[in-house]
């Protein structure tokens, strides 16, 4: 138990960390790539809490958002890829 809520503060640290790729980035590229860690990192933490409370149900919750995030950083790469053009 004591592991699971390490791995949880060591995910939140890493979570910051790449907020400040998001923030710094100087690429919007490198901003994208950030935003992509932390909806991983925001899913690993889910899955964590998950074993850590013994609540299946949230193991569906951070599939779906695994899903959500994925399809967002497809939609938002296409849409940067072609400059905003509809």
């Amino acid at each position: 138990m004591q592991f699971l809520v390490i791995t949880l503060v060591v995910l939140a640290l890493l979570l910051l960390a790449s907020l400040a790729r998001v923030v710094i980035g100087p690429t919007v590229w490198d901003r994208l790539l950030g935003m992509n860690l932390i909806t991983t990192k925001i899913v690993m933490a889910i899955a964590v809490m998950a074993v850590l409370m013994d609540r299946t149900f949230l193991v569906d919750v951070a599939i779906v958002y695994a899903l959500l995030g994925f399809i967002a950083s497809i939609l938002i790469a296409r849409y940067i890829e072609k400059k905003g053009e509809v």
